[in-house]
């Protein structure tokens, strides 16, 4: 098994660190705070409905404007992100001193998607196709503009004024030329095609991909996106990079119509929203890994599977699951492949089985991934009862699934541990029996003590280093680290600013997610890289080689450990600087 996930890796990371690819998932991520921003007025606005309590119409219409008006118009914001994200990929393409101006490229990318997407009325306009509906044509437009510029840049089509004039005015020439082709293109595009079809490209994809979103919805799509992500994660790839740009636009329509028919007194019925798949499929974490970390804590045997227990309960308990995926570890582990692609499968199936059969009202919300998904389901819901059922039957399910994968493991593990411990104890009583050699223990090697049974230790060959604290302690380090969501790398950030403060160091750390703020890499002195984003590491080389800043990748158990302990993190920023 693991030779043919040798082979498929380097194909799902070349998908997974494809620039359009790239620039639609770090595009969607840069406006997350939209949507999250806007759920919280919706929720305010809705939320009491679960218990019998009406606001009055003006203060709910009120509390909506806020909604309206920034989740209400997502795709056109999306359109700009994901053509600034594209824009800084293709810059790396081109001379530092010929550049893609970012901003330019964002006002030409909002104007012409405008263009496509408003619906003229006798009396104003319908910005229906502005929100939700029109994402995939957000991300057509920020697609196209990027490269309508680097053609333009590239050779020189741009206006040129003489060096006395100031920067700021020769750049706006500059740029006066792509951004005309750019909105004349979709200008006509747009008179074109609605004379053809009678209606807005936005409109007529969405008519189009009917099919398709109905077919998400079913038993069948809902499988295969949730196995896919646990697959492509079990090969090493970080799943949902692949996954979920492409079922994004999806997702947030379905959310926004749940939302229409909750208004409405309806059924909410799309399963696939925005948050089925972060709290029912990635039920803490992908591979639906909630109850694992719980399970390693309390049943576990083994040293090993008891330690990443007791570090993982709680990231798991916020879907921050790499502690599980790289600790146990699951990632290319044949004896979890089962249950880690079978568990969110399952989880989403009987999801949908509350919703379309039983009746559950779907989720209308949108919340941070990061809230615990038993929590997660019941706000997102409006706290349906049958929501209570279906939380309680799932984590029953989930334990079900695993509890016999990892009693198996376990006993593996056991039993690898207790032949280690013969091996250390024949070698210490072959060194007492020597008179030439003193009593030792051989280095490298795994101990297990009777007084510490929850815990392994390596002996080192020399001693530990000072942590490189003389060199903090002269020396400013900035250090940026990148994840998938920002969790594991949080908790490393976390470690060294703690440690940094404790000793009075000159050391600080940012955490982001991979494609939030990576304009902040050109103030670092070091980016690490966190394993789970491997597929992107010849991306962003590019990025820390264009600012001469040292890009440092771990393996997955490196990176864990890091986590967890500041002084091992502290001496790993010193060695690789």
């Amino acid at each position: 098994m693991n030779k043919v996930f040798d082979k498929l890796k380097p194909i799902f990371e070349a998908i997974a660190a494809n620039k359009y690819i790239s620039a639609i998932r770090d595009g969607f991520i840069a406006c997350m705070p939209i949507i999250i921003f806007s759920s919280i007025f919706m929720m305010v606005a809705y939320v009491p409905n679960a218990w019998g309590f009406y606001w009055p119409d003006n203060v709910t219409n009120t509390l909506m404007v806020a909604y309206n008006y920034s989740m209400g118009l997502l795709a056109l914001f999306v359109a700009g992100t994901t053509a600034k994200n594209l824009t800084d990929s293709k810059n790396l393409e081109l001379p530092k001193t010929n550049q893609i101006n970012p901003v330019a490229v964002i006002v030409a990318s909002e104007i012409s998607f405008v263009i496509l997407s408003i619906l003229p009325l006798k009396t104003g306009v319908d910005l229906t196709y502005m929100g939700t509906q029109g994402l995939i044509c957000a991300y057509i437009v920020g697609l196209i503009v990027p490269n309508i510029y680097y053609v333009c840049i590239k050779n020189n089509v741009t206006i040129k004024l003489p060096a006395q004039v100031p920067g700021n005015i020769a750049q706006s020439f500059k740029d006066l030329i792509p951004m005309g082709l750019s909105v004349t293109a979709f200008w006509l595009f747009g008179v074109g095609f609605k004379a053809a079809t009678g209606t807005v490209l936005p409109r007529w994809i969405i008519q189009v991909l009917s099919p398709l979103f109905q077919a998400s919805d079913s038993y069948l799509g809902l499988a295969l996106i949730a196995g896919a992500m646990a697959f492509f994660w079990f090969c090493g790839v970080q799943g949902p990079s692949i996954v979920q740009p492409a079922v994004v636009p999806i997702m947030i329509a379905n959310t926004a119509a749940n939302l229409q028919q909750y208004q409405a007194g309806q059924h909410v019925s799309h399963v696939l929203a925005m948050n089925t798949m972060d709290y029912v499929m990635n039920f803490g974490g992908t591979g639906a890994t909630f109850v694992v970390a719980f399970i390693m804590l309390f049943a576990a045997r083994s040293a090993q599977l008891k330690a990443v227990g007791k570090a993982a309960f709680v990231p798991c308990t916020f879907g921050v699951n790499e502690p599980v995926l790289f600790g146990m570890p699951i990632i290319m582990n044949p004896m979890l492949f089962i249950p880690f692609l079978a568990t969110p499968i399952v989880n989403v199936c009987l999801f949908k089985f509350f919703v379309s059969v039983l009746g559950m009202n779907s989720m209308m919300y949108t919340m941070p991934w990061t809230v615990p998904g038993p929590i997660g389901i019941l706000i997102s819901t409006g706290f349906a009862p049958l929501a209570f059922v279906f939380v309680l039957l799932t984590l029953v399910l989930d334990v079900a699934i695993y509890f016999p994968f990892i009693r198996v493991y376990d006993s593996t593990l056991l039993a690898e541990e207790k032949a280690k411990e013969e091996v250390i104890e024949d070698d210490g009583m072959a060194v007492l029996a020597s008179d030439t050699v003193s009593p030792s223990i051989p280095t490298g090697l795994t101990v297990a003590t009777a007084t510490d049974d929850d815990a392994t230790h390596v002996l080192p060959e020399t001693a530990p280093s000072a942590h490189g604290e003389a060199y903090f302690k002269q020396n400013e380090v900035d250090v940026l680290v990148l994840c998938a969501g920002g969790g594991t790398s949080g908790i490393l950030a976390n470690a060294l600013n703690k440690l940094s403060k404790e000793r009075g160091l000159k050391l600080s750390a940012a955490a982001r997610a991979y494609g939030q703020d990576m304009d902040l890499i050109k103030d670092m002195n070091m980016v690490i890289l966190a394993p789970q984003m491997e597929s992107m590491k010849g991306n962003l080389k590019k990025i820390t080689d264009k600012y001469g800043v040292k890009l440092v990748t771990t393996t997955g158990r490196q990176y864990i450990e890091l986590t967890n302990n500041g002084d091992m993190a502290l001496d790993f920023v010193e060695s690789n600087l």
